[in-house]
């Protein structure tokens, strides 16, 4: 079993990665394979809308930046958390585009897939943002993994975090929830339990 954990800030060891990388030790303690995947600090493009991810194009059509690669890691991988700082109590812009793009272009990679979001702030917006990302995972069809408290940790650095001790501690408990929830579809896949067969097709645009 594998979790990818995204790094959606601009900062590769900022708060945001303090925050993911003590998710990856407990679920690394628990026997699950993980890795962090940083969207960069470059510009990641945002979506618009153009339909070929949905047509003639294997992925997104365009490949500036790592959204491809990322959904490639993503088909490998059996769970997700995805990672924000706060601006202006809204997630990134830089996730918001990225994650648009993966679930547009790539929404079987995260099918039926547990999926986290965690949030790190200064002070504030924090659930307002965890509750942006967790929308991705309700329309994906993703079982949306909780802790022992909103997922989110503050401070203004890194060293920061690491003095906000119950922060740190809904993180660990996120990815022993994780963990648990991985362990129990493996479970239900030895038995013969498969992910439900949906209906898929109306789009119903407008009620007459």
């Amino acid at each position: 079993m594998k979790v990818l954990l995204v790094n959606g800030s601009p900062k590769q060891a900022g708060c945001t990665y303090t925050a993911l990388a003590e998710v990856a030790q407990v679920l690394e303690q628990e026997g699950v394979h993980t890795e962090i995947v940083w969207l960069g600090a470059g510009t990641v493009r945002d979506c618009i809308g153009c339909g070929q991810c949905n047509t003639k194009w294997e992925g997104c059509i365009f490949d500036k930046d790592s959204i491809n690669e990322v959904i490639g890691k993503a088909k490998e991988a059996d769970g997700f958390v995805f990672g924000t700082p706060v601006y202006y109590a809204h997630p990134s812009g830089r996730i918001l585009s990225a994650l648009d793009r993966m679930f547009y272009a790539g929404k079987s990679a995260f099918a039926h897939k547990p999926g986290a979001a965690i949030a790190s702030a200064r002070r504030a917006g924090t659930t307002a943002s965890v509750d942006v990302l967790n929308k991705y995972f309700t329309i994906a069809e993703m079982p949306v993994v909780a802790s022992s408290y909103w997922n989110m940790v503050h401070g203004n650095c890194p060293a920061e975090v690491k003095q906000d001790r119950e922060g740190l501690q809904v993180m660990r408990n996120l990815g022993r929830n994780m963990a648990w929830l991985l362990q129990c579809i493996e479970a239900g896949k030895s038995q013969g339990i498969e992910f439900p067969q949906n209906e898929y097709g109306e789009k119903t645009s407008f009620i007459r």
